[in-house]
């Protein structure tokens, strides 16, 4: 492994939220589209602030070195830090040069640090006094101000001259309390401004007489790492439930401050708050641009025009459970409607045939109804047991508001498991006819989420396969101890990859297995579709199939350590990374077999936190019309030509040259499963 080399995850993080900005960056793109495209490029340089900067803080106190990508963790904090500067200064250059004269070109004016025109003065007035001031809380900072800046939050820093000294008062900017844009229709313009202007606009009512020499907005991005041992006594729900409190009191990572500051104000305005140790960043004029999501301007011609969500056939006369004892049904989110995953639970929850309900949940939807579906099977008395994952980072805290109402109702909740997150999207339900029990399994790449169903990719696997449920089952009995496995024999799973227990080794098994094929002279090849790939040993075993004459084409979303293309080490390895109007979330695995493709999805990455740190699921697809299915889909995604960029060997998104018919392939998805539909899709 040591004669492979390997991108740095943090670079090719970044190297996604760069994909993210050419997104927005496209002339074709609708202009509340690009305005959505930077909110998720600003939500996602804030989760890197929260979850990667840390990291390479400490590498970087410790000289740890990172062998086989960048080998200095000095350096690595150098190129960071000037990849976030460029992609910033792009940033800018797209809202200010593209963005606000095309609003403007339909009549909405986005006051970007304009003065408010004078005829709507009146209106922002009445709003301040009426809305805004209730949430204003000055501050005067001293050394013996007990004040600390949250995690996130928007302050504005508002220096003012006095006889004596410069002084600095802090104003929150209340951006949690109310929208943070105010707009307005005068004559057919819609105004929209910030907040933060709103406030500037009325700063001299809040420091009456006093001589105001600047005001700089600021935020401050924390730390986001829980402190969570191995292992708890008690109850582990009070105990997470502790730590959350703590998060907003985590060490700093970046302090950003507007421009016009002056460096002696901006030096004690650190010094004060204690923020040495952070990355000192001068941003724009305004920050937390993430909030661009909630831009309050909703016009059908400027946004996506809407694809049709395809739904499946009503079943009438019949139970859903009878049509999957019939045939493996599979259902494609969001091109279709999540409706069918409801139906399962749902109907679990008031089928007089269904005894017990197993699931596992990782991310639950704040209005979530499988979760009120789970409720209502505990009280109409069937025997309801949930693994919810208190570990999943930014959502601890809705899931445990979620266990807490699962567990009043009756339902068997089960915690976190010590030293690892189970990651896995598995449902089990068993039924009884008559002497008879018969099971039925949903396994998903996705979240139990219906929210996050609209708009990301994932595949949804209904079955009886009466062996996988077995092997289901066995896990789940697993789960209910709440231990790590103690030997990856524990449990003998011949048809699911479980990691922990047998993930890893059958993948390398199947990768060996094609370069077998092409020494012996057959066609081989791997098609594997990821999120994020970082876990070196397979890897290694790629580069190593790749110098066999194995061919492989990689679709990989984010994080991506695998450096295609080069000469003796990955010339037959292939990275595409498609960004459009849906996430692309599923895995998929598919491997040639001398031309009998063995297909497998699941909730699992090639991450060294999915492989070594979490329990994941990877199933097979048995279903010949619907391993074809998924065949044609990702050839759609790998034909992509107008959506889909190659990373080459420097991780750089090269956009593909098209030498026949544009291919998006969201929209060829689409349009494929709607005329499958009713060929394939008959329950």
């Amino acid at each position: 492994m040591s004669d492979y080399f390997f991108f740095d995850r943090d670079l090719s993080w970044l190297s996604f939220n760069e994909r993210i900005l050419m997104e927005a960056e496209k002339d074709t793109l609708p202009v509340l589209e690009k305005i959505n495209f930077l909110s998720i490029f600003s939500s996602n340089l804030d989760e890197f602030y929260r979850v990667r900067m840390p990291a390479i803080l400490l590498n970087q106190q410790t000289k740890n070195i990172d062998e086989g990508s960048v080998k200095d963790s000095s350096s690595l904090y150098i190129q960071v830090a000037a990849y976030i500067n460029r992609q910033l200064k792009r940033f800018g250059n797209i809202l200010t040069q593209q963005v606000i004269p095309q609003l403007k070109q339909n009549n909405v004016h986005l006051l970007y640090g304009e003065d408010i025109p004078p005829h709507i003065k009146k209106d922002i007035s009445t709003y301040f006094f009426a809305q805004v001031l209730c949430f204003i809380q000055p501050v005067k900072l001293s050394r013996n101000t007990d004040f600390f800046p949250e995690n996130n939050k928007l302050y504005m820093a508002v220096i003012i001259q006095t006889d004596q000294a410069d002084e600095i008062h802090i104003l929150n900017i209340p951006s949690d309390n109310l929208p943070r844009f105010y707009s307005i229709v005068i004559n057919d313009i819609t105004y929209v401004i910030f907040i933060d202007d709103i406030i500037k606009e009325k700063i001299e009512f809040i420091f009456r007489g006093a001589t105001i020499k600047t005001i700089c907005t600021f935020k401050l991005t924390r730390d986001a790492a829980l402190d969570l041992q191995d292992e708890y006594e008690g109850d582990i729900s009070q105990k997470i439930e502790t730590q959350l409190k703590k998060r907003t009191y985590g060490f700093a990572t970046r302090f950003l401050y507007e421009p016009g500051i002056s460096r002696i104000n901006l030096h004690m305005l650190v010094d004060l708050l204690k923020m040495q140790s952070a990355s000192i960043v001068e941003g724009g004029r305004y920050h937390n641009l993430r909030d661009l999501a909630s831009f309050p301007v909703k016009r059908p011609g400027l946004s996506y025009a809407k694809w049709p969500v395809i739904h499946s056939p009503v079943i009438t006369g019949r139970s859903l459970f009878n049509a999957i004892a019939a045939k493996d049904i599979m259902l494609h989110t969001p091109y279709e409607s999540y409706g069918l995953v409801l139906r399962f639970f749902n109907e679990a929850a008031i089928d007089k045939n269904v005894t017990e309900i197993y699931t596992t949940m990782y991310r639950i939807a704040g209005d979530s109804k499988i979760g009120n579906a789970l409720i209502s099977a505990a009280k109409n008395g069937k025997k309801v047991a949930v693994f919810v994952e208190l570990k999943a980072r930014f959502d601890e805290e809705n899931n445990l508001n979620w266990a807490k109402r699962m567990k009043a109702a009756g339902v068997k909740i089960i915690y976190s498991i010590p030293l690892l997150k189970v990651h896995a999207k598995v449902a089990l339900v068993k039924t009884k006819r008559g002497m008879r029990e018969i099971p039925f399994g949903l396994f998903s790449t996705g979240n139990f989420n219906e929210s996050t169903a609209r708009f990301y990719t994932d595949h949804v696997l209904f079955t009886a396969h009466a062996e996988m449920l077995r092997e289901l089952e066995m896990l789940f009995i697993f789960l209910s101890h709440r231990r790590k496995p103690s030997s990856v024999n524990e449990i003998n799973f011949h048809h699911l990859l479980v990691a922990q227990f047998n993930l890893q080794q059958c993948f390398i098994d199947l990768i060996e297995r094609e370069i077998t094929h092409a020494k012996e002279g057959r066609p081989a090849s791997i098609t594997i579709k990821l999120n994020n790939l970082e876990e070196r040993k397979l890897i290694s075993k790629l580069y190593e199939a790749s110098n066999a004459g194995v061919h492989i084409h990689l679709i990989v979303r984010s994080i991506c350590c695998i450096m295609p293309g080069i000469e003796n080490l990955s010339e037959h390895i292939t990275v595409t990374r498609i960004v459009d109007r849906y996430l692309e979330h599923g895995r998929i695995f598919i491997f040639h077999n001398n031309g009998s493709n063995d297909v497998w999805l699941g909730s699992s990455d090639w991450m060294n936190r999915n492989i070594y740190r979490r329990i994941e699921v990877c199933f097979p697809i048995y279903a010949a019309a619907l391993k074809e299915e998924i065949v044609q889909m990702i050839q759609l995604q790998l034909n992509d030509n107008v959506q889909a960029v190659y990373i080459d060997h420097n991780l750089n998104n090269v956009i593909k040259t098209s030498n026949g018919e544009p291919v998006q392939s969201q929209q060829a998805i689409a349009q494929f499963l709607s005329e499958r539909e009713n060929e394939i899709k008959v329950l």
